[in-house]
């Protein structure tokens, strides 16, 4: 159905690959558009010229059948579970943080003062 360099203006396909050394907006933009909808953001907002729409027949391919486009469809993530944390454990986790230096230091300091007065 589309050639590579298809463009879809107004539910009409043209094929623009002759066009693309003439385009006075440069290939660029001819390339962008190709196998899409390119009746909004790439033709109509640009405000082509009836000059530039009469151009437009002898780059006509032929009329989309809309019944054949399928229906756009909104992706919806899948649902996951809510993870409720624990508050319990990220208390433990603060208390373990402060108490362990101190009990390291504390079994340096007994180790130190044992070896000292023996």
């Amino acid at each position: 159905f589309y050639t590579r360099l298809n463009s879809i203006v107004l539910e009409q396909v043209y094929d623009v690959k002759k066009f693309l050394d003439d385009h006075p907006g440069g290939d660029e933009v001819l390339l962008s558009a190709t196998g899409k909808d390119a009746t909004t953001d790439d033709f109509e907002d640009v405000g082509h010229s009836s000059s530039a729409r009469a151009m437009m027949d002898e780059f006509f391919v032929g009329e989309i059948d809309t019944a054949t486009i399928p229906s756009k469809t909104t992706y919806t993530p899948p649902k996951q579970p809510h993870y409720n944390q624990d508050k319990t454990s990220e208390f433990i986790i603060k208390l373990l943080q402060f108490l362990v230096p101190l009990a390291i230091l504390g079994v340096v300091v007994g180790i130190r003062f044992y070896t000292k007065s023996a």
